[in-house]
């Protein structure tokens, strides 16, 4: 008998009681851009909360390069069992489309990846610094229509989300500006900080700690209303620009994720965008939640790609001066 129960063991070897039920070790919250951005100040605690859902360590781990496509693709191209959880901003959706520009194989392909949920989304906000001659959005075009070429703006790479919303600000209002990348929203931010650029449209709950302590100046929002963190300051369009961009930040799995994993994760995203400590952090930097859920975002993702390809085909080829 011991003989037979031993055969069975080894022959059926896939009936174990002993599986691990998701999660069951650490995950990780993959970051794909340096401190100081929104990524940053939304990711962070966002993990917080989700470790207190999930009940298990959330690593929040910055994983940088390529305008995001360094971390984006590690979480693309991993094993999908949801242990690696992708924390992302509204930029996702381009880098694909610009290296079709470029005729370059894709770092990673939207297909390669599920979303899972929207957790926020802002308007983008173009800033100076306050000792800045420019009081206003007409004043800045004005100058720099005098300086063609001259002014110069930073962003957190190449077709980035703060890259794209200045190419259309450019091409919409009409003055050529010198394009100075950096690997990230922070860095993008202090070199406007340090005087090495002119302006940065940065998204606004990554600006509102340096326009609360008066070292940079808001000119105008890229969105198509105002933010309600920046009442006072105009749209573009407002002023005659014509442009309409907003940035969102959302949560992906790999593609393959099982279903029952994936509900997991779902259902813990759901739960720590409502947790207290969630909301008050983005309280804390003028951030409001926007949430979707994975059907909604799905289809969300799917126009944004859509829109967003169009944009890139419009601003074209974009050489990164080295």
């Amino acid at each position: 008998m011991r003989r037979l129960l031993a055969w069975v063991l080894l022959a059926f070897p896939v009936f174990s009681f002993s599986q691990d039920k998701y999660p069951s070790r650490p995950v990780t919250f993959v970051a794909p851009f340096p401190p100081g951005g929104s990524i940053e100040l939304i990711g962070r605690p966002l993990a917080a909360s989700l470790e207190k859902a999930l009940k298990q360590p959330v690593l929040f781990t910055n994983r940088v390069g390529a305008a995001g496509a360094v971390g984006t693709s590690y979480v693309a191209s991993s094993e999908p069992d949801g242990y690696r959880i992708l924390f992302n901003i509204s930029s996702i959706v381009v880098v694909p489309e610009a290296d079709k520009i470029f005729d370059r194989k894709p770092a990673y392909t939207m297909d390669q990846l599920l979303p899972v949920a929207r957790v926020n989304a802002d308007a983008n906000v173009l800033l100076v610094r306050a000792e800045s001659p420019w009081k206003s959005l007409r004043e800045l075009i004005d100058d720099a229509k005098r300086k063609p070429g001259q002014l110069s703006y930073s962003s957190s790479g190449v077709y980035g989300s703060t890259h794209v919303p200045a190419e259309m600000f450019t091409q919409a209002a009409g003055i050529p500006m010198r394009h100075v990348p950096f690997a990230g929203g922070g860095p993008a931010t202090n070199a406007l900080l340090g005087g090495h650029v002119d302006i940065h449209i940065q998204n606004v709950p990554g600006s509102m700690a340096h326009i609360r302590s008066g070292k940079l100046r808001p000119l105008a929002v890229t969105s198509a209303r105002r933010a309600d963190a920046l009442p006072d300051v105009p749209t573009m369009k407002e002023l005659g620009v014509d442009v309409d961009y907003g940035v969102w930040h959302g949560v992906f799995v790999a593609a393959k994720t099982p279903p029952e994993v994936v509900k997991v994760i779902r259902d813990a995203v759901r739960v720590a965008v409502a947790d207290p400590d969630f909301t008050g952090a983005l309280q804390k930097i003028s951030a409001a939640v926007a949430y979707l859920d994975l059907p909604e975002f799905q289809k969300f993702v799917a126009d944004e790609t859509r829109a967003m390809a169009a944009v890139v085909k419009r601003i074209g080829r974009v050489e990164e001066k080295k």
